[in-house]
């Protein structure tokens, strides 16, 4: 048995990146002689095993057959006769088969080597088509090297494999890992560059595919277009090491822009719950965890009426802490307003500004948050007020503090700013 480490971790390696998680290979073992030495089976399609001791993943040499349509319509082929070069022929990219054996020397049949100085993504084989993962790989992997270009012959693939049908394929679950790798990746924009490219983000993604060609007010979105502000959204996002959540907010801040009559260009009056909606939907389809899609929602609603809050008095900033949710989930507040900077910084000339409202808002919420509720509640009761009249006093309390936050400016009932609106020029942001 010759062991050989291949995939990510060699070609990281030799880029000089941080090496991922290394994969394994076996060449001239059996699944007997595995178990034999110590090595624990798990894989269910074709032989992995949990190498004794580093518990990294070990594959038995294979090759495969394509028998049906999707990812899953393969026949793999494990055995003690099938070489290294098979097994790397089998891959997607060349950059991706090569191999490095366990004295340091590398295998690469495929010219990987040359493609990685040359910064070019290139598939394999013609056989790159009959998975439909791979195109989701290759689009995550141009967002994780964004200096690397894709090779046309490997673009028209992709098309192909669009037009065919095969992308249809793809299972929720998959297509939404493959999205969060990309998203978290150091330029998301090149994944939905790839996907637009192909054909793919239209049956992927319908409703981001949908943005481009929309335009928005140039005084507030110099780049005008929608889709271009939201690649824009996305890799600032990636500059503020944002986590997922905030990622996956910005991708669906703007959806309902997506959807604005045409006469009603280049503004966008009631995008906000527009947006909400489609990032619900989207959600549902693709199954997005819990978190993304609480966060999603909110920033897709009140996003406008984030960036307008220094205009806001005292009431309406509570009602819009209540609308986030923020004083029964104060830890929620962060993730809005990073998304929020993303919208605001991710345009054209604007990537420097300063996001006020992340200064403004975290103390503002500690004031109502500071007020004791249950003193208030106990102290109402005691005057006679019972149920809902209860429940104002603590809100009026409430207001009262964030007031004296404001140092009064905007009074308790009439303040400046009401956002009981759509966000006043929310529509335009």
């Amino acid at each position: 048995m010759r062991l050989y480490v291949v995939g990510g971790a060699v070609r990281d390696a030799l880029l000089g990146r941080p090496a991922s998680d290394r994969d394994w290979v076996a060449v001239g073992a059996t699944p007997e002689a595995m178990v034999a030495l110590g090595y624990r089976p798990v894989g269910k399609d074709f032989p992995v095993f949990i190498a004794p001791g580093s518990g990294e993943e070990v594959a038995l040499a294979r090759t495969e057959r394509k028998t049906g349509p999707g990812y899953h319509g393969f026949a793999f082929h494990a055995a003690p006769e099938v070489t290294l070069e098979q097994d790397l022929a089998r891959r997607d990219l060349t950059i991706n088969a090569i191999a490095q054996a366990e004295d340091g020397t590398l295998i690469d049949p495929c010219g990987g080597r040359r493609d990685l100085q040359a910064r070019v993504l290139r598939h394999v084989s013609p056989a790159f088509v009959e998975d439909p993962v791979r195109l989701l790989r290759v689009a995550r992997l141009a967002a994780r090297l964004p200096d690397f270009t894709l090779a046309p012959e490997t673009l028209a693939l992709l098309r192909r494999m669009v037009a065919d049908g095969e992308v249809d394929a793809l299972v929720p679950e998959r297509v939404w890992q493959e999205l969060a790798r990309g998203l978290m990746a150091e330029r998301p924009s090149r994944m939905f560059e790839v996907l637009r490219d192909c054909g793919a983000l239209a049956r992927l993604l319908p409703e981001v595919q949908a943005l481009w060609g929309v335009p928005q007010p140039p005084a507030h979105h110099p780049e005008i277009d929608t889709g271009v502000h939201l690649m824009q959204v996305l890799d600032m996002s990636a500059r503020l090491q944002a986590g997922l959540p905030v990622r996956w907010a910005a991708l669906c801040h703007d959806l309902g822009k997506g959807t604005t009559p045409r006469e009603q260009w280049p503004r966008h009056p009631g995008h906000e719950q527009r947006s909400a909606k489609l990032a619900q939907a989207v959600a549902e389809r693709l199954r997005v965890p819990g978190d993304c899609r609480e966060l999603a929602d909110v920033v897709a609603r009140e996003h406008g009426h984030v960036h307008a809050s220094g205009a806001l008095g005292a009431a309406a900033l509570l009602r819009l802490f209540e609308r986030c949710d923020a004083l029964r989930r104060p830890e929620r507040l962060p993730g809005l307003l990073l998304a929020c900077e993303c919208d605001a910084r991710g345009r054209t000339g604007l990537e420097a500004r300063p996001y006020a409202p992340a200064a403004r808002l975290p103390p503002l919420l500690q004031a109502a948050l500071a007020i004791d509720s249950a003193a208030v509640a106990g102290a109402a009761a005691q005057r006679g007020l019972r149920g809902p009249d209860i429940g104002q006093a603590v809100r009026q309390a409430r207001v009262q503090a964030l007031a004296r936050a404001l140092g009064g400016e905007g009074g308790l009932e009439g303040e400046v700013g009401d956002d009981s609106g759509s966000g006043g020029d929310g529509d335009a942001r």
